[in-house]
């Protein structure tokens, strides 16, 4: 079943029509073990039918606890297949975290690694197997509930789990025709073809991780490369052998740009190192375009799945710091908080349509409601378009600093200080004040000591005045998530405590 929009919909026979062409092809190198498509191809079917046979239905959730394994595609794809919905569990969440998801989502079926079989016992209640993704799956036993009317495209493939603005994590639904359409935005940005080998070290937990570039390799019957976690030496080892693409994230970067090997290592075979973030330092990207590697940038978020914004590998070294065109398969509008359209230089918030977007949040209709408006995802982001129709990230509409009626973009703030010798990360956020409203503050994890002074001289004649900030903390380290991400509620709390 392909679709007029320009992607294929039966992802379920993705390996297996790379099968049909090319039997013996690499499709997942995992742990020194080779899986051929051939193989891959009569995993699936295999796993379909035990799955089947236990009772598994269409609608039916099948959750994921365990680090990176070739085990969660061919239980993605064989959900595919069986109209059934994955959920990767975050392993990084404490105990009551994931036990408030598995309570959200309801999965008939818990599949999980040996690392983590004491957290997945723990998820065990009435209806519920556990299983350990190596052994036998006894049958499932089911309320008598009525399987989910959507089919086809629309049929729910993936649940994964977002936080909210209160921090209460929330489940956006992917279908089918997300994942499709993230494949051939993907495939179409960086020239994939079947002999690419792709490596992927960020977790499956997250979109970044499974949709960036495994699913859209499979598409096309591309080799995956796939590390059970990130580290830096194994990473830098996998860039210089071989590799042709790799998705990364700042964090993740930056620790492979420490290893001793970086500078001496053989990146000729590297078409292109992908980056998924916000904002993304502007050093890194200059540090990989130096080694002769383009480093295109990709926007998105997990209800877009990720694709949505994001540069070509061919546009990559000629618009560094910019986050890209539109994907080829969905529309972008700049938003006023009026919904009217913001003019080119202006900034507005981030809107998305297309058949990449969610179908909406899982058993959250006030939710979706708010952020789907006329079948246009409002992400939350801003961004500034220039007269060329490229677009440049801002910041998050909740990160923005209010401050006497003038917005201040926390993020513009922070690629001032970044460059900093002295600085070895910082996060600008906004604390409240009874003259202007809101002021910023930075907050700042030093490389060596320094003093406030040196801090905000960093921004005379860069910055206007009223957009400096008003005072300076200094931390040992920032919070972060699980994709390395500032949790700016945690670093509020940080200058509060200050």
């Amino acid at each position: 079943m392909r679709s007029d929009e320009g992607f294929d919909a039966r992802i379920d026979l993705w390996p297996a029509r790379a099968a049909a062409e090319a039997p013996s092809s690499p499709a997942i190198l995992f742990r020194g073990e080779t899986w051929s498509y051939e193989a891959f191809a009569r995993r699936i079917d295999d796993l379909a039918e035990t799955l089947e046979a236990i009772g598994l239905r269409r609608g039916d959730r099948v959750g994921w606890l365990g680090l990176n394994h070739p085990k969660v595609f061919t239980l993605l794809l064989a959900c595919a297949r069986l109209g059934a919905v994955l959920v990767p569990f975050n392993w990084r969440l404490a105990a009551a975290e994931l036990a408030r998801i598995a309570e959200d989502c309801g999965p008939r079926l818990i599949l999980h690694d040996e690392e983590f079989a004491h957290q997945a016992a723990a998820l065990a209640g009435p209806g519920r197997v556990i299983a350990h993704h190596a052994r036998a799956i006894p049958p499932l036993k089911h309320d008598p509930e009525p399987p989910a009317p959507e089919e086809g495209q629309e049929a729910p493939l993936l649940i994964v789990y977002t936080s909210g603005a209160t921090g209460r994590p929330k489940g956006a639904v992917l279908p089918v025709r997300a994942v499709a359409a993230n494949a051939a935005m993907s495939v179409a940005a960086h020239g994939l073809t079947r002999e690419s080998r792709a490596l992927v070290v960020l977790p499956f937990f997250h979109v970044g991780g499974l949709n960036i570039l495994p699913t859209p390799s499979f598409s096309i019957g591309a080799a995956v490369e796939i590390h059970e976690r990130f580290e830096p030496a194994a990473a830098l080892a996998a860039l210089a052998g071989g590799v042709t693409h790799a998705i990364m994230v700042p964090t993740v970067m930056q620790a492979i740009m420490a290893q001793p090997g970086w500078a001496a290592a053989d990146l000729s075979r590297l078409r292109a190192l992908s980056i998924g973030s916000t904002d993304v330092p502007r050093e890194i990207i200059a540090a990989v375009h130096a080694r002769g590697v383009p480093m295109p940038q990709i926007y998105g978020a997990t209800e877009t799945g990720p694709f949505a914004i994001y540069q070509t590998v061919a546009d990559a070294m000629e618009t560094p710091g910019s986050i890209g065109r539109p994907g080829t398969l969905c529309e972008i509008r700049l938003a006023r908080p009026d919904g009217s359209e913001a003019a080119p230089g202006e900034p507005g918030e981030i809107l998305v349509k297309g058949p990449n977007i969610l179908s909406g949040y899982w058993r959250n209709e006030a939710e979706t409601v708010r952020a789907i408006v006329d079948g246009w995802f409002h992400t939350g982001d801003v961004a500034v378009r220039d007269e060329a129709g490229l677009f440049w990230f801002a910041d998050r509409i909740k990160h923005v600093v209010i401050s006497g009626g003038e917005n201040i973009y926390p993020a513009e703030l922070e690629r001032v200080l970044r460059p900093h010798p002295k600085v070895r990360e910082v996060a600008v956020v906004g604390r409240p004040d009874p003259k202007w409203g809101e002021v910023p503050v930075a907050v700042i994890a030093p490389r060596e000591p320094m003093t406030e002074a040196e801090a905000l001289s960093a921004f005379n004649g860069v910055l206007a005045r009223y957009k400096h900030p008003r005072a300076v903390v200094f931390v040992d380290a920032l919070p972060r998530n699980a994709m390395g991400k500032v949790v700016a509620a945690e670093v509020r709390a940080m200058i509060g405590a200050g």
